[in-house]
């Protein structure tokens, strides 16, 4: 690797959106040495918490993106919905990963058709923009299935489940693009989570087992089940194809089910991803420290898992309320909470990490 692709400690990295994946990257950012400039809209942006300094600006902002550009050595982002147009706005010899990422992510249809051409499989869909089309991929490709917004839509946003064909009626077309998607006959839904160096060097944190509730991550564990290790290293054949194709460097996550015919291609991040919350204390190395060194053109770090089993439990809504009093209950649990305002049902308030005995 050239020494001139490495930003030095002490530099600034600027982080494009501020909430708590943001805040868990500027806290490895400090541990190694630099300093965090966020960006994102006026809100309950809790990295600025732990940032040096933090724009409050909008997206369009073309003047404060370019000051906040010419304040940094390296611009990454904390989550795929910033505006393509606004990291457009920042030289790219800056930019870690590659925008392109972000076109590919932010629209599902374009997401599962540039899967299927690395020779993923991904669930049976169709295009929906109207009604009539809502109605003859539902017919098509039959119930139980799922109508999704090609766009904005996570944790469950976005999305109109169609359980029986008796429920195609109930769900309205939205108005706007959208996927209709055939329910998968799934064991386990699994992710497989990569770092990706400059220089082209992959590796692989272990896949947990994660279980959703109402389209939101609730658990991550390992061990897995033996499906999971069984589709794993296919899944990662395919993630490593799309880190290649995009050019990518830093953390990248593509989400899985294992079925009885093979891995099935659910969605991906190009982000640190919350079922990776558990590599702070599971890993040798976080998914937040290796993007950080990734973008930095640092040697990427053992990702190694340190425990024989691992769950990590986001916490939600008012359960934040009374985090603190369960430490008594369980001294060995790891509890993060990422300091936001408001304790809204369904959403993201922190995560539990419970680790188990040391690997051998």
């Amino acid at each position: 690797m050239a020494q001139d692709s490495v930003i030095k400690p002490g530099s600034t990295i600027g982080i494009l959106g501020g909430g708590q994946l943001g805040r868990m990257m500027a806290m490895s950012a400090a541990q190694l040495g630099y300093k965090v400039i966020g960006y994102a809209p006026e809100g309950d942006t809790v990295a600025e918490d732990v940032c040096h300094d933090f724009f409050a600006n909008g997206w369009g902002d073309k003047p404060a993106l370019a000051a906040f550009a010419s304040k940094c050595d390296v611009v990454t982002w904390e989550f795929e919905n910033v505006p393509v147009s606004a990291v457009e706005m920042i030289p790219p010899q800056m930019l870690a990963p590659h925008p392109r990422a972000l076109e590919v992510a932010q629209d599902r249809l374009k997401e599962k058709r540039f899967v299927e051409g690395l020779g993923g499989t991904p669930a049976p869909y169709a295009s929906v923009d109207s009604d009539a089309e809502y109605r003859d991929a539902a017919g098509r490709i039959g119930a139980p299935g799922i109508l999704k917004t090609c766009r904005e839509g996570y944790d469950g946003k976005g999305q109109w489940r169609v359980a029986t064909d008796r429920d195609v009626d109930s769900v309205r077309f939205p108005g706007r693009s959208c996927v209709y998607e055939g329910f998968v006959d799934f064991e386990a839904e699994f992710s497989v989570i990569l770092v990706r160096a400059k220089d082209g060097e992959v590796r692989f944190w272990d896949s947990t087992h994660n279980v959703h509730h109402a389209g939101m991550l609730s658990t991550s564990t390992l061990p897995a089940p033996a499906i999971v290790g069984e589709q794993v290293e296919e899944a990662r054949g395919l993630a490593k194809k799309v880190a290649e194709a995009l050019n990518y460097v830093g953390v990248l996550t593509l989400e899985f089910f294992a079925t009885a015919k093979g891995p099935v291609f659910n969605e991906m991040a190009p982000r640190v991803h919350n079922s990776g919350h558990w590599t702070i204390e599971g890993a040798a190395t976080s998914q937040f420290e290796n993007h950080i060194r990734a973008v930095c053109g640092l040697p990427l770090g053992d990702t190694t898992t340190r425990f024989a089993s691992i769950e990590m439990r986001n916490i939600v809504g008012a359960e934040a309320l009374t985090a603190h009093e369960k430490l008594a209950d369980d001294g060995e649990a790891h509890l993060h909470l990422y300091g936001k305002s408001e304790a809204r049902e369904g959403r993201k308030m922190g995560h539990w990490t419970r680790v188990g005995q040391a690997s051998a």
